[in-house]
């Protein structure tokens, strides 16, 4: 099949291995390898057509090899491109070890790939953390494979988690819907519904009154908007780039859970030198209560403190607290200013250096009900009125590409009535950071 002139015609594209994957899949993805005019454009083409396949959720490995047309009716500078393929499994499953913020789980998943033959996953989970966490997920995904990159998510859960600072235990029964696209390249949307059954216990006997009479049942019905940029060269050793994530959210959609809540994500890198970086962080959030009618639990709120946040204080240790036990608030900021350093002996590539750092950091913030005013000034001095501060250095220890263990000694310089701070060596793990 000829498409055009040039020094080298693809005629014929074949794919060895296909089974269950979907003919009109394939063709969709080879189809542009017969634009390319010249050999040069062939051999690009055919590692992008591969990339293209690899990503669509139905092979396991994809080899692509090249040759001069042969037959009868083949032309002089005619080619012939054969991607060899091996579909995933019908069934796939496993045990694996997940880490979170202070927490590590352990997960028992099967899912089966590429289940209607064309890229969709239905897939199951059970979580069991080690903080008495546990859960379970089922959950449908259906790409579109569209230019906006279109995934359809749809998912079932159950969780069930113990909030020690806050004296609470909770349980969390819901269903959601999810479609996240491209907007423009690096930016990826989020629209979601949420319908969760909660139902919120006392821990033990010392659990303050302000959270006992919240205990009970509550249903909450959300729509989510959120947006997410990225274009950091790593995302646990940054050396540059810029991070944005914001997440809007509207919940009173039914239900008895009722109010609009903002939050924001920020992070810059700058290399000072090739082993030298300077990170600025900023998050922020607000929520308001949607009506008189709704209300807002200890769950729904923002916190603030700890090895994850401010450092130098304990988890939660920031804001409202009755008894020593964090209540949580309506609005909060934190800002940290890091520098990221090698080790002072400087170990060659390949070794500790790749997954070692040095840190220093400051990080300030606040966390209350923020009664805001119309005067922009007066505004600003409610925000920053009441700052915590504080400062300090450590080691940095990155876990895989997802994770890493934070050793720090810290020490908070500002801190207000009520903070439980924490003066000293500080260890974290975990995925998010300020």
């Amino acid at each position: 099949m000829q498409t055009g002139e040039g020094n080298a015609l693809v005629e014929k594209v074949y794919v060895d291995g296909l089974g269950r994957t979907k003919d009109d899949l394939v063709i969709k993805t080879v189809r542009e390898l017969f634009e390319a005019g010249d050999f040069q454009q062939v051999v690009l083409k055919s590692q992008e057509v591969r990339s293209k396949l690899e990503k669509l959720g139905c092979f396991k490995n994809v080899g692509v090899f090249i040759d001069t047309s042969r037959g009868e009716d083949a032309s002089s500078n005619g080619l012939e491109i054969t991607f060899s393929v091996k579909e995933l499994k019908r069934v796939l499953g496993g045990i694996t070890t997940l880490v979170g913020n202070n927490e590590g789980s352990l997960v028992i998943k099967s899912n089966l790939p590429n289940t209607f033959g064309r890229g969709e996953n239905l897939q199951v989970e059970y979580t069991y953390g080690t903080k008495q966490s546990k859960g379970f997920n089922g959950m449908f995904i259906k790409p579109l494979h569209n230019k906006a990159n279109t995934i359809l998510t749809s998912s079932f859960y159950q969780k069930n988690s113990e909030w020690v600072t806050s004296g609470y235990h909770l349980c969390e029964q819901g269903i959601s819907l999810d479609a996240s696209f491209d907007s423009v390249p690096l930016v990826r949307h989020n629209l979601q519904w949420e319908g969760i059954w909660r139902e919120l216990s006392c821990q033990s006997r010392t659990t303050t009154f302000p959270v006992r009479e919240q205990a009970g049942h509550s249903l909450k019905s959300a729509l989510r908007h959120m947006i997410h940029f990225d274009n950091r060269d790593s995302t646990i050793f940054s050396s540059r780039g810029t991070l944005f994530q914001m997440v809007q959210e509207l919940a009173g959609i039914g239900g008895d859970v009722g109010f609009i809540k903002h939050e924001l994500n920020y992070q810059l890198n700058v290399p000072v030198t090739n082993d030298v970086v300077i990170q600025g962080s900023f998050q922020g959030g607000f929520m308001k209560r949607l009506n008189d009618e709704k209300l807002i639990y200890i769950c729904d709120r923002f916190f603030l403190g700890g090895p994850h946040t401010i450092r130098g204080f304990e988890q939660r240790g920031i804001g409202p607290q009755s008894d020593n036990q964090a209540l949580g608030a309506q609005g909060y900021w934190a800002a940290g200013l890091h520098l990221y350093t090698p080790l002072p002996f400087k170990p060659g590539q390949g070794g500790l250096g790749d997954i070692l750092r040095t840190h220093f950091f400051v990080n300030a913030g606040n966390i209350d009900n923020f009664d805001f005013s119309d005067n922009l000034k007066e505004s600003a001095r409610i925000l920053t009125d009441k700052y915590r501060l504080s400062y300090g250095m450590g080691l940095m220890l990155r876990l895989g590409t997802t994770a890493r263990i934070e050793l720090n000694y810290c020490v908070p310089i500002r801190s207000q009535r009520g903070d439980r701070t924490h003066h000293g060596v500080q260890v974290a793990v975990g995925v998010q950071f300020l």
